[in-house]
């Protein structure tokens, strides 16, 4: 007995109703993001493994899928490093390119190649596959998509806002009901670390303090303590710990907080421009709410940090993203400051299914289904199939004329708008009976109409 097919773990095939689903997630996106200006852009699936290779830390760099070279390539392979065990200078001489990890490396690679075909500021979007060697989990794929859009070559903060704005859109386009977009400052962060006198530990600082609705207060005091913070140090910070009210009113606090600290403030500064900026503008459906312990990213982010959670949807975030500066300084290209954000398409595919929020016509990809009662009928039919066809209208004529039962129970497994049924009595009035199976109403129609029904 042959073996039953089957895929690697960590990847997944896609049904029909699934890719329309993730179609309609992606559609939604890029049409925002077109209408924001951003143009779309795309990179190999594999790079060079010198390019994505020392980016993403010692961690990263071992999920990062190596493709084996082939052919005569195969014999440069160092063997004396594997007796040595020197694992990373052997894997280098047996494999010269990688699977991309992302698709920010990429991005800042992308940037340096073509900066002379550049209009800047450059504003880019991306939708495409990234791999990782991770151990695959509910939720944790090594395969999957990034949906991502970035500014190169502007430290306006205007740019901000209008992610702001995009993030608020694209939400609210796809029917989420209630959903934060939560933002910090990487400067308010350093501000933190600075009036404690703890500078050389914002990152176990700040990511002790990202656990706050976590673990909460107690926790976060155990971990800081756990990363040597002093005591003192800690109880500056904890203020912060139960920090709540309006936007305004945090923001005011952190102006005092922060007053000490030249950075802690500038970052405050930015932040009460995005607010207020983006207060002109308003927003449909989105909370925007400061959150100062809100650390993502710490080695990457210089300003602004953005994070969205749909609430009442047990769900981490499901987009995110951040201001940095020099990102393109890995490929030798300095000062070029940015900001780009993430959907997180797998997760708002999650909410929008635990939400029953897909528009139901969203798998209807076929309009007409002609049932087939044999050759007379087939030959009347065609050339109304064809016409159908070169008015936009998706049309199949079921390929076999067999029972009548069988055929409508294809049209409901395909989740037909409408079956056409063209029998004798039809053929000789010149019309068509047209069958609504969603509500089973039935229309009689003329021939030469047929187009002006289905499109009313």
């Amino acid at each position: 007995m042959a073996q039953k097919p089957s895929i690697p773990k960590g990847t997944r095939d896609f049904l029909p109703f699934q890719v329309n689903r993730r179609d309609y997630i992606y559609n939604t996106i890029k049409g925002v993001f077109k209408k924001f200006g951003f143009a779309p852009i795309e990179t190999p699936s594999f790079e060079l493994s010198s390019t994505l290779m020392g980016k993403y830390g010692e961690e990263g760099d071992r999920l990062i899928f190596r493709i084996l070279n082939s052919g005569e390539k195969v014999k440069k392979a160092d063997l004396k490093s594997l007796e040595e065990g020197n694992l990373p200078r052997f894997a280098n001489s047996i494999s010269e390119k990688a699977l991309r990890y992302d698709l920010t490396v990429p991005f800042a690679r992308f940037v340096v190649q073509h900066q002379n075909e550049l209009t800047f500021p450059f504003k880019r979007y991306q939708i495409q596959p990234v791999w990782r060697a991770d151990r695959p989990q509910k939720g944790r794929y090594q395969e999957f998509y990034q949906c991502d859009a970035d500014v190169v070559g502007s430290d306006s903060l205007l740019f901000e806002i209008d992610f702001i704005q995009i993030f608020d859109e694209v939400l609210t386009k796809l029917n989420i009901p209630d959903f934060s977009i939560k933002i910090n400052n990487r400067k308010v962060l350093s501000g933190i670390a600075e009036i404690t006198g703890e500078e050389d530990k914002i990152i176990p600082i700040t990511v002790a303090i990202d656990k706050l609705d976590k673990i909460g207060e107690e926790g976060v005091v155990k971990e800081l303590k756990e990363k040597g913070i002093s005591d003192q140090a800690i109880k500056m910070i904890s203020p912060l710990f139960s920090l709540t009210g309006d936007n305004k009113r945090m923001i005011s606090f952190m102006k005092d907080f922060l007053s000490d600290s030249l950075i802690g403030s500038k970052g405050i500064e930015e932040l009460e421009y995005v607010f207020e900026k983006t207060n002109l503008f308003g927003l449909q459906r989105a909370k925007l709410e400061f959150d100062v312990t809100l650390a993502r990213g710490l080695n990457y982010y210089t300003g602004a940090i953005f994070e969205v959670k749909a609430n009442g949807v047990q769900m981490g975030s499901i987009c995110g993203g951040g201001r940095y500066d020099d990102l393109t300084g890995l490929f030798g290209m300095n000062g070029l400051s940015g900001v780009g954000i993430s959907f997180g398409a797998d997760r708002i595919y999650d909410v929008l299914t635990e939400l029953e929020l897909f528009p139901e016509d969203i798998s209807q990809n076929l309009d007409v289904l002609f049932v087939n009662f044999g050759e007379k009928e087939t030959q009347f039919c065609l050339p109304i199939v064809k016409k159908l066809r070169d008015n936009g209208i998706s049309v199949e004529l079921y390929p076999d004329a067999t029972k009548l039962k069988k055929q409508f129970k294809y049209a409901d497994d395909r989740n037909v708008k409408y079956t056409a049924i063209f029998g004798e009595s039809e053929i000789a009035k010149n019309q068509v009976t047209l069958k609504n199976m969603a509500t089973g109403e039935q229309t009689s129609v003329k021939v030469d109409e047929i187009i002006k029904s289905l499109t009313k």
